[in-house]
């Protein structure tokens, strides 16, 4: 039996349920193929605690949180040889496309995943997907060098089908969808695209037998709870010019934007799971793992098919599960309407990207286009109605400057949300931001470590790396309190640093 080895190579420290782990689990192990996997969230040495460095600086809720995760000391590299030894993979697999692209370390786990492979001793084929090949594929070849074949693109039926080849004994070099250096001619190999899942019920059921339990454990607004990241849906209709989303889009053709900064044929680019389908899942993940927030990573929840949303919400009312959905969409799809299909659904927490205060920055900078009174509105009518609200915000953009950063945070106070994110600009290869960053020489050809949550890799933009550590650190609170202490907190903070 053909044997698979995943890895998450994550370095937040904090619990994270990868999709892209659960949606290709599930696919290989219907077609029999044996899976093991190995995490590297709560090892201490390779990590980074995400989760404290995020509530010193107000962003989550304090909890206890630390206290119930039993962290792992040993070495990460020992422990991987050791599983590889046992087990005995046929093929290692890390990083790949879904819904969860976001900023939680999915954009560089890549990187990660090429440096654990880098001391392993093994004759495991080593394949990665995800959003780097896909943007630049020449580029990330010549930059991870111990990963053997690169998969662009949605992957879960191109790894099935480099599986059912290899199994076979035939050549999987011409399938569509991969990239890798031929190493007789040392030529970079880029096959043809393959298509899209253009019906995400397709892949079946999503398997999250893997995990460990702790890796459930969440921090949510004040408590622990059980939580897993979720996707009902693919897709974006917008394309902001700093999103990944644009990488995928591109790869599959949809860069045909509207002057709104819409992509034009869009219902062909936004799939979504049966209504069966997805409630049996979250149904199992209650029953069995006692799962009580499904945090749905879908890029614009309101723009999934509507009777997918009715049925679902029939289904959820109806069977009295003890679960809440958090959910992210855009503040032109809050309406009193959608508003009443959220709550049938359980949706406790909806979170919105406001990224800066300035429509004019946003609309000309960023493609980004989204009326200011819509947004306030759309904060107001979820206050209204009990669902709490998150803003997210962006700090350290091409061009922005210090003024811009305190008018975000005034324009957070009119909001009032529940919760405040910021995180630094990140310039992910092949969007339309990363490309302006680099003509200003924000960055070099080829960051290493980007993170917009942990850190910022600007030092030559209008602000300094300091500032931009100062605004992430006091952002919430200067929402909260306003600006009268920013010159005792600078003359502290500046002096420290």
């Amino acid at each position: 039996m053909l044997k698979v080895l995943f890895i998450n190579p994550s370095k937040w420290g904090r619990g994270i349920t990868p999709i892209w782990i659960a949606s290709h689990s599930g696919l290989l192990k219907a077609s029999d193929y044996q899976i093991q996997y190995f995490d590297s969230t709560f090892y201490k040495k390779w990590g980074f605690n995400e989760h404290k460095y995020n509530t010193d600086n107000q962003q989550y809720k304090p909890t206890d949180y630390e206290k119930k995760i039993k962290y792992n000391d040993s070495n990460i590299f020992a422990n991987l040889q050791k599983q590889v030894d046992e087990f005995l993979p046929d093929i290692i697999f890390s990083s790949a496309i879904s819904s969860h692209i976001h900023g939680e370390g999915e954009y560089v786990n890549i990187q990660y995943y090429d440096e654990l492979v880098s001391k392993i001793n093994t004759t495991a084929l080593k394949i990665a997907g995800g959003l780097q090949p896909t943007a630049k594929p020449r580029l990330v070849v010549t930059q991870l060098k111990n990963i053997d074949i690169f998969i662009r693109g949605e992957s879960e039926f191109v790894l099935k089908n480099i599986c059912d080849k290899y199994r076979k004994g035939q050549s999987y070099k011409n399938l569509d969808g991969l990239l890798f250096k031929d190493k007789i001619s040392d030529s970079i190999i880029i096959n043809n695209k393959q298509p899209i899942i253009s019906n995400l019920s397709s892949i079946g059921k999503y398997d999250y037998s893997l995990f460990e339990s702790q890796i459930f454990l969440r921090s949510y607004n004040g408590k622990i709870i059980k939580a897993v990241d979720y996707e009902l849906s693919r897709g974006c209709v917008y394309a902001c010019d700093y999103c990944v989303e644009t990488i995928i889009q591109d790869y599959y053709g949809f860069d045909d934007i509207t002057k709104k900064g819409v992509i034009k044929n869009a219902k062909s680019y936004l799939r979504n799971k049966e209504a069966s389908q997805i409630f049996n899942e979250i149904k199992e993940l209650n029953d069995n793992y006692e799962i009580e927030l499904f945090r749905c990573q879908d890029t614009n929840f309101l723009t999934i098919d509507k009777k997918v949303l009715i049925e679902l919400s029939e289904l959820i009312s109806s069977s009295n599960l003890n679960i809440k959905l958090y959910i992210e969409t855009r503040p032109e799809g809050i309406s009193e309407g959608s508003v009443k299909l959220l709550k049938k659904l359980n949706v406790d927490g909806v979170g919105m990207g406001i990224e800066t205060s300035s429509e004019n920055f946003r609309e000309d900078n960023l493609n980004r286009f989204a009326d200011q009174k819509r947004i306030i509105n759309a904060f107001k009518i979820l206050k209204k109605n009990n669902i709490k609200r998150t803003a997210y915000n962006i700090i350290g953009l091409p061009n922005e400057d210090e003024e811009s950063i305190m008018n975000t945070i005034k324009f957070n106070s009119l909001l009032n949300p529940d919760n405040i994110t910021v995180a630094f600009y990140s310039p992910y290869i092949g969007t339309a931001q990363e490309k302006k960053a680099k003509s200003l020489n924000y960055f070099s050809n080829y960051e290493k470590d980007v993170d917009g949550q942990l850190r910022s890799l600007n030092t030559t933009g209008l602000l300094s790396l300091d500032t931009l550590n100062f605004y992430k650190k006091y952002f919430n609170y200067f929402v909260k309190n306003g600006f009268d202490k920013i010159n005792d907190f600078k003359d502290k903070f500046f002096h420290d640093a």
